[in-house]
């Protein structure tokens, strides 16, 4: 199936939103909830699956849903198309502060491994899918980074990393070490398995989990400084009614205001 040709422009710094320009009859496919904006003209459908699957029938809707469902995502996806006469333009924000990338996917090879959050909107056409990792240390110790998605096809996806992306080109042989949570995306190429951080005190004191990511060139990787487990256990953290801090407790005066010696003080002179 031909991918629609979408023009696009990325607004904002931290917190990022894509604008995309659809012609007369093209159309984009954007992650559940994910819209942010779209002009008068541009109808919007909800489909079982992906937004690729919906000419192959009923069984090709129903594998697209149970690929999503596998990566941990909503069975549905939403299409936008151009029903209008002139172009129409609509947008996507990101889920959280980070970073947009444009990949137009025949630059990679056709095909891009990415994280499974990572998704946010494509020219309709290309197709979301699954990526299983061959090799069973992966499988039982991979955390986020075991089921990933696949996107393939011959247009542009958008794709958002968390907090400061780093983009870097492996040689072939060349080895990274990353934290699983820190992969965004990876080339079809760049080969991928985990290996035990090794040493008992390391892995039951460092705080950097148990496994990480061994990466192997040749291929391009894409890596995120603030993924989104990372910042949710922070905040599950810092949450006062489940057994975290007190967000005033940044100062020693919001820890005294907070129940401390002033709390003891206003309940004496009740």
């Amino acid at each position: 199936m031909a991918m629609d040709i979408i023009d696009y422009k990325i607004f904002g710094n931290d917190t990022q939103f894509v604008e995309v320009e659809l012609d007369p009859g093209e159309a984009a496919v954007g992650e559940a909830g994910a819209m942010m904006y779209m002009e008068d003209g541009i109808a919007m459908d909800t489909v079982f699956g992906d937004g690729s699957s919906q000419q192959r029938g009923f069984w090709g809707k129903l594998v697209g849903a149970g690929k999503r469902l596998v990566t941990g995502e909503s069975l549905f996806t939403t299409v936008f198309s151009n029903q209008g006469n002139g172009k129409r333009k609509l947008a996507f924000a990101a889920p959280y502060p980070g970073t947009l990338i444009p990949v137009h996917l025949p630059d990679v090879g056709g095909t891009l491994i990415c994280q499974k959050d990572s998704f946010l909107c494509a020219a309709k056409g290309v197709s979301l899918g699954i990526e299983f990792q061959r090799k069973l240390g992966v499988g039982l110790f991979g955390g986020e980074g075991f089921v990933m998605q696949r996107l393939e096809g011959d247009g542009l996806a958008f794709i958002h990393a968390g907090g400061t992306l780093y983009e870097r080109d492996l040689q072939p042989g060349e080895i990274l070490r990353v934290d699983t949570g820190c992969i965004v995306a990876l080339t079809r190429s760049v080969s991928y398995d985990i290996q035990y951080v090794g040493g008992l005190k390391s892995a039951l004191f460092s705080g950097e989990g148990l496994f990480f990511a061994v990466l192997q060139g040749p291929g391009k990787v894409w890596l995120q400084s603030l993924p989104l487990s990372r910042m949710a256990n922070r905040i599950v953290m810092a949450a006062p009614a489940i057994g975290g801090r007190s967000s005033e407790q940044g100062s020693l005066l919001g820890g005294v205001a907070a129940g401390g010696l002033l709390g003891g003080i206003l309940g004496d002179d009740e």
